[in-house]
């Protein structure tokens, strides 16, 4: 379980929104290593598609409504964290990404959005 995963968690439930009485305790420990603000960001936009075409990691006992809605709150989290940061790039990276998962799926070609998120992630730690 990653440490940037934990904090997001901690965030979440810590908000006054009505995701916050959703989370869960994320089970497993953290690898080991501080969350820092690309994993976060990571973490909150792939949060954000779990919610749209998943299983969340992090909520439970929400219906589909809120599950929606807490996956767009989660994608924008992540891009307003890069956007604060000043990495434009990383910016388009991620939203090209949450575009092009959503076209897949709507084609019925989930299986292969994983490969575009490795993709993302290493263009993004670049």
């Amino acid at each position: 379980m990653s440490a940037a995963l934990q904090v997001l968690a901690e965030q979440l439930r810590g908000e006054d929104t009505p995701i916050a009485g959703h989370v869960v305790e994320v089970a497993g420990s953290p690898d080991g290593e501080a969350a820092d603000e690309y994993g976060l960001v990571m973490e909150a936009v792939r949060e954000g598609y779990l919610l749209h075409y998943g299983q969340s990691r992090l909520l439970a006992g929400h219906d589909p409504d809120l599950a929606l809605l807490a996956g767009d709150y989660l994608y924008a989290l992540g891009l307003d964290r890069l956007a604060a940061m000043g990495d434009t790039e990383a910016v388009a990276v991620l939203s090209e990404l949450i575009g092009r998962c959503a076209q897949l799926h709507a084609e019925g070609r989930g299986d292969e959005v994983e490969a575009l998120w490795v993709e993302a992630a290493r263009r993004i730690r670049e």
